[in-house]
C-alpha cells in the first residue's frame, strides 16, 4: 500500500473549531462508488472520528444533484465522486487539490490517471478508482492442443492471447466456426460494438493520434489519418472479415459481454471488472483468461474510465473533505473487495495481483500505463460531440459501405460546429 503519511498527517492538524464542525461529512455517489468506498470510509471514521455519509443516487443523478448545487449555491456535499467525462463541467466550482499531489502520490498512479486528475493547471481530483478494456479469451480455446496445432498451420505463429492488431483478426477468424454442422455460424472470433465508440477510440489512440477528437488545444483532428486508420482497422472484422456478429449497430457492452458468457464469442475486448464476474452457471465459467489491450503500431492503448473524488467549492467541511479524499487513496486498497473490485493506486493493484483469482490486475496494470493510453477530451461538450458526431460516424462506417474519408469529413464539420 502506498505511504504518504506526511500528507495526511499535516491535513490533520485542522483547529479544534473545524473539527468540532466535522463531525459528518456528506459524500455525494452512485452505487458503485459507495460500494468501493464503504470499507475506507469506516476506516477513515476509526482513524479520525469524523463519520461519512454517503448520498448515494443513480449515476446521473450524481450530475444532477451536483449541478443543482453549485446553480444554487447550497452546502449539502463535503466530497463528491464524478465521473471523469464530468471534470470540465465542474472543475471550476470545485477545489484546487494540488497540495495532495505529492511525489509519492503521482508516482502511484498511471500517466493518464494523473492528467485525467488535472483542469488548466490545477489538480481538480483524486481517482478513487480507474477501470480499463482489457483482452478477455476462453482458455480452454485458446490451450487446446488440437487448436494450437491447426492455428499455427493455418497462419504461421502460434496461438495466443492477440498481442497486436493482425493478430486479433487472424484469432477472430480462426474461431468463427459452424461447431454442429447447420449451417449457420454458432460461434464468433469476436464482436464488433456499434452501440459505443470507446472500442474505436482506444484504436485510435493505439493507431498513434495525440488525442481522440481533438488534440491538445482544442483543434479538431477527426480526420487525421489515425483516425481514419483505426476506422477502417475497427470495421474490419464486421465488413471484410465476418467474424462477429452481423448486429453490430445492436451491440453494446451489455450484449457483449452476454455474448462471450454464452460462449458465442472467443474473446472480448471488455472493462477489466468483468473478470471476475462471469456467473457460475456460463458456460466459460472458470476458462476466462485475460491480457491486455491489443497494440497498434503507437503501442497498447485505451481511453480508461476513472472516477474522481472532488470538493466542491460549497462545501462546508473543507478541512474535513481534504482528509477524506488523502485517506481515500492511500487506503485504496480497501475497495477491492467490494463486488466491482477496483481500485485506481498502482500499489493497490499490485498488492492482489498474485493472488489467487485477480489475474486480470497485472494486464489491467500494463494496459493503464500503455504508451498510447490517454483520457478522453475533458471537454464541456464531451457528451453532445459523441453523440452528434463520433458514434453517428462509426455507425456510418458500419455499414461497410460509407467512404471512410466522407465520413470523417463530415464528422469534422459537426465537430466544429460544437465545439467553436
Amino acid at each position: 500500500m502506498l505511504h504518504f503519511h506526511s500528507t495526511v498527517a499535516a491535513l490533520a492538524v485542522v483547529t479544534a473549531a473545524s473539527a468540532a464542525q466535522a463531525e459528518t461529512i456528506n459524500v455525494l455517489v452512485e452505487n458503485g462508488g459507495e460500494m468501493m468506498q464503504k470499507a475506507i470510509a469506516e476506516q477513515f471514521t476509526a482513524s479520525t472520528g469524523i463519520d461519512v455519509n454517503f448520498v448515494v443516487v443513480p449515476y446521473q443523478g450524481v450530475f444532477d444533484k451536483l449541478s443543482a448545487e453549485i446553480a444554487s449555491g447550497n452546502s449539502n456535499y463535503d466530497v463528491a465522486t464524478i465521473d471523469v467525462v464530468w471534470t470540465a463541467k465542474f472543475a471550476p466550482y470545485v477545489e484546487d487539490i494540488s497540495a495532495l499531489f505529492t511525489d509519492d502520490v503521482k508516482s502511484d498512479m498511471a500517466p493518464a490517471l494523473l492528467a485525467d486528475a488535472q483542469f488548466e493547471g490545477r489538480y481538480v481530483g483524486m481517482p478513487t478508482w480507474a477501470n480499463a478494456e482489457i483482452i478477455l479469451y476462453r482458455k480452454d480455446l485458446f490451450e487446446d492442443p488440437a487448436e494450437q496445432a491447426a492455428f499455427a498451420d493455418e497462419y504461421g505463429y502460434d496461438l495466443a492471447p492477440p498481442a497486436n492488431w493482425q493478430q486479433w483478426r487472424d484469432i477472430a477468424k480462426f474461431f468463427t466456426r459452424d461447431t454442429n454442422g447447420d449451417g449457420e455460424i454458432d460461434i464468433w472470433g469476436t464482436d464488433v460494438i456499434g452501440g459505443t465508440s470507446e472500442e474505436w477510440m482506444s484504436e485510435v489512440l493505439q493507431a498513434g493520434s495525440p488525442g481522440v477528437m481533438l488534440d491538445d488545444d482544442g483543434n479538431v483532428i477527426v480526420d487525421n489519418e489515425a483516425h481514419r486508420v483505426a476506422l477502417e482497422n475497427y470495421i474490419a472484422p464486421h465488413c471484410i472479415d465476418h467474424s462477429a456478429p452481423a448486429n453490430v449497430n445492436e451491440i453494446s457492452w451489455g450484449e457483449a459481454q452476454n455474448l462471450f458468457y454464452q460462449g458465442k464469442t472467443a474473446m472480448m475486448k471488455f472493462w477489466a471488472h468483468a473478470y471476475r464476474m462471469v456467473p457460475e452457471d456460463s458456460v466459460v465459467y472458470g476458462k476466462v483468461g485475460a491480457a491486455p489491450m491489443m497494440a497498434g503500431p503507437a503501442g497498447i492503448g485505451v481511453v480508461p474510465g476513472p472516477w474522481y473524488n472532488v470538493i466542491p467549492s460549497t462545501a462546508a467541511h473543507k478541512d474535513a473533505a481534504r482528509q477524506y479524499v488523502a485517506f481515500a487513496f492511500e487506503h485504496n486498497a480497501l475497495g477491492i473487495d467490494s463486488p466491482l473490485g477496483l481500485a485506481a493506486a498502482n500499489s493497490a493493484y499490485e498488492s492482489y495481483e498474485d493472488k489467487s483469482g485477480y489475474e486480470h490486475f497485472k494486464p489491467l496494470l500494463e494496459t493503464l500505463a500503455g504508451p498510447a493510453t490517454r483520457g478522453r477530451p475533458l471537454d464541456v461538450h464531451y457528451q453532445e460531440m459523441v453523440d452528434e458526431a463520433f458514434l453517428p460516424a462509426l455507425q456510418e462506417a458500419l455499414t461497410c459501405d460509407a467512404d471512410l474519408d466522407d465520413v470523417l469529413a463530415n464528422a469534422k464539420e459537426t465537430l466544429e460546429d460544437i465545439v467553436n
